[in-house]
């Protein structure tokens, strides 16, 4: 620990600092909180979309068997995803990508050379591809907030833990010297009046 000065001024400098730790520390703790439940939000979003693709993974494949009959284009050509649009979002003063929509390239099928099933397998799969891209931008966000949340705790336990204790305890100390300083004046003061009294009799 740095040895703090046993002056009024750093008296008051550390008196200020306390005062704006303790102001600081609920808005801190409050962001703590709003970030949590942010990441229990995205978690649940998360956990829903997933359980949507998976479902679209179980649809389509129904449709793999029936890619190798003769006549069936390839499976990679029916849909392919060409970009993600995103905007900007704010979660507590976190900025986040906020899912929008999806370019699909969806080459459109000749009815006479592939089979029927092909247009319904064709809309599976841009359904999963969409799926999977929510879920990455979901992805996206809970890592940016939990990388938020790391250093707002960080910042919670510094106040509460260290920043805090520190000031008090040099507040405490300084008080202490400052009063030893005063009795110390107050006696060297009446051993000089004292004196000079002495001296006049």
């Amino acid at each position: 620990m740095a040895k703090i000065k046993l002056t009024k001024t750093e008296l008051k400098a550390q008196k200020d600092a306390l005062a704006r730790f303790k102001r600081f520390l609920p808005m801190l703790q409050l962001k703590k909180q709003q970030l949590q439940l942010e990441i229990v939000h995205i978690d649940v979003l998360l956990d829903e979309v997933e359980t949507r693709r998976a479902a679209a993974e179980k649809a389509l494949r129904k449709w793999v068997k029936l890619f190798a009959e003769p006549g069936a284009p390839a499976l990679d050509t029916l849909c392919t995803l060409t970009e993600i649009r995103v905007e900007p979002g704010n979660i507590a003063g976190v900025k986040i990508p906020v899912f929008k929509s999806v370019m699909l390239d969806q080459p459109e099928q000749d009815p006479w050379l592939t089979p029927a099933w092909v247009d319904d397998a064709q809309a599976a799969l841009a359904n999963l591809l969409t799926l999977r891209a929510k879920a990455d931008v979901f992805e996206a966000q809970r890592a940016l907030v939990a990388e938020e949340l790391l250093t707002t705790s960080q910042r919670v336990n510094l106040f509460e833990k260290i920043k805090i204790p520190q000031c008090r305890e040099n507040i405490r100390v300084i008080t202490i010297a400052l009063g030893d300083e005063q009795t110390a004046g107050v006696i060297r003061g009446k051993i000089a009046k004292s004196r000079n009294t002495g001296a006049a009799a």
